[in-house]
């Protein structure tokens, strides 16, 4: 009679639940279980009107499949309800099936046709999960004669509380002035080719160029210069990341202070209830240039400090310069050093590394172990065929900051707890995964989709769903997700990484 009454109790909710879902594919799968609770609720009857005999010795009693405990999910495929940055899309609606319905009022048209997904997200979204995008294109741009600078950091972008990012341009010639910071730099060259300068700690120096492609690291404190060389008439251009979210490449922000004194306990200050409590171990940062630092230093302490007499300070700024013209360097060599060359260069060639081919597009992984310097900086260089993934996977300990160079692409995140959100991408954006948040990286575009995974660690690490099931007890699976022995042999033991669709 106990089984009898759990039956028709299950008989009733999943009737409920018939009545209540909207969608066809949601009201299907719930009259699915609704058939197999009436026939568990006829076979208890017939069980209960059979107690009166004695069950053989041989009869059991079975239970339905684990998996069937709950509805089995929508096949919906939820693809974008257009292309991605489709220009053509004259009247999109933030409709999807059955759901929503049309815009009345004033609508940014060319924002909408970027992001289908946030107009009419999939039905597989679910929760609060904080913003995930940041074009470089809505970033304040600092100009100055000679080039300009715009950045990221989490003024604009709160979740991306481990690293912050900028994007600098040099004409031919012009120079990013010496200058350092407390955090570590890390950079990627977008176009062209750029000279950099160092000392470390022990007096020794260092000078290479660096092309498209490549790569360089500057410890923090390390003082530095950047320089575009004469190899390219418009100079060059290029990605820099700092491993601090935080980061300001400019003025030290109010917002940012606000935030500190927020997580220091200042009293009367409250803000940003998702950011880290951290104050203590977060540095103030911005960046300290050499003409900034002069101009603010009496006259006589830099003769003194210089063994020079004070005539020859006639001619230095009187402010920062930042970014300014002059000749495209012609010296490929270094300063001769009596304590001689860095041991580990700041520079690496990325570009000439071999690629890992893959079943839809390519990987390039650079570490510590490959790249010595770069000791807080890791990163993938990946190329998706389209139609290809990226597959689902994620990063155990380490935040993702990733930037889109080409093509179109969508991500979801997944937060725990039933918390999702899909995102849209084009060349030009910034991305950002935390820590064991689960995702993927689709292109949906016609072209090949190229961006960078960076990361604030020593190491590269990412795990596989996929090859977690393949390589984890069939049984355990099976009891999980339903799969049969035929679909368990197709799954891969060995990471994918991208994966033809």
């Amino acid at each position: 009679m106990a089984r009898l009454a759990i039956s028709l109790s299950l008989l009733v909710y999943w009737a409920s639940l018939s009545r209540a879902l909207p969608g066809i594919e949601e009201r299907a799968a719930a009259s699915s279980l609704l058939s197999n609770a009436s026939a568990t609720a006829s076979g208890a009857a017939s069980a209960t009107s059979a107690a009166a005999s004695p069950l053989p010795a041989s009869a059991t009693v079975s239970a339905p499949p684990e998996f069937e405990t709950v509805p089995p999910a929508s096949s919906n495929p939820n693809a974008p309800i257009f292309p991605v940055g489709d220009a053509n899309v004259e009247n999109p609606q933030a409709t999807r099936g059955s759901l929503g319905s049309s815009i009345l009022g004033p609508n940014n048209l060319q924002v909408t046709q970027q992001n289908p997904d946030f107009l009419a997200p999939p039905t597989t979204d679910n929760g609060d999960v904080m913003n995930a995008k940041w074009p470089f294109a809505m970033s304040h741009n600092r100009l100055q004669t000679g080039g300009w600078a715009r950045q990221q950091n989490i003024e604009v972008m709160p979740i991306a509380t481990q690293m912050a990012g900028v994007n600098m341009r040099l004409e031919k010639g012009a120079i990013r002035e010496l200058h350092w910071h407390k955090t570590s730099e890390w950079a990627y060259v977008l176009k062209g080719t750029t000279q950099i300068t160092a000392i470390d700690q022990d007096g020794k120096n260092f000078l290479a160029n660096v092309g498209p492609g490549d790569l360089w690291y500057f410890p923090p404190g390390i003082p530095h210069s950047l320089q575009a060389t004469g190899d390219d008439p418009d100079g060059t251009e290029f990605l820099l990341i700092f491993d601090e979210g935080d980061f300001s490449e400019g003025s030290y922000s109010q917002y940012v202070w606000v935030w500190r004194q927020a997580l220091s306990g200042a009293t009367g200050v409250t803000c940003c209830r998702h950011y880290p409590e951290r104050a203590d171990d977060v540095p103030i940062d911005a960046t300290f240039l050499l003409t900034d630092w002069m101009a603010h230093v009496p006259m006589d302490v830099l003769s003194k400090s210089f063994g020079l007499p004070i005539s020859a300070f006639d001619h230095i700024p009187s402010k920062e310069l930042y970014i300014f013209p002059a000749e495209a360097p012609t010296g490929e060599t270094a300063v001769s050093d009596p304590a001689g060359q860095i041991p580990n260069p700041f520079s690496y060639a990325l570009s000439q590394d071999p690629v890992t081919p893959l079943n839809g597009g390519t990987v390039k992984i650079v570490d510590s172990t490959k790249f010595k310097a770069s000791t807080t900086i890791a990163a993938a260089d990946v190329t998706v065929e389209p139609g290809a993934i990226r597959e689902l996977h994620w990063h155990p300990t380490q935040d993702e900051w990733t930037f889109f160079i080409s093509g179109q692409a969508r991500m979801t995140l997944f937060a725990a707890q039933s918390n999702s959100r899909t995102f849209d991408y084009q060349a030009g954006d910034i991305g950002y995964v935390p820590a064991s948040f689960g995702h993927y990286v689709e292109n949906v575009g016609n072209d090949t989709l190229h961006f960078l995974e960076i990361f604030k660690s020593d190491r590269f690490q990412d795990i596989s769903l996929s090859q977690w099931m393949a390589l984890t007890p069939p049984a355990l699976v099976k009891a999980h997700l339903g799969f049969d022995d035929a679909t368990i042999a197709m799954l891969n033991k060995t990471k994918q990484t991208v994966i033809q669709g």
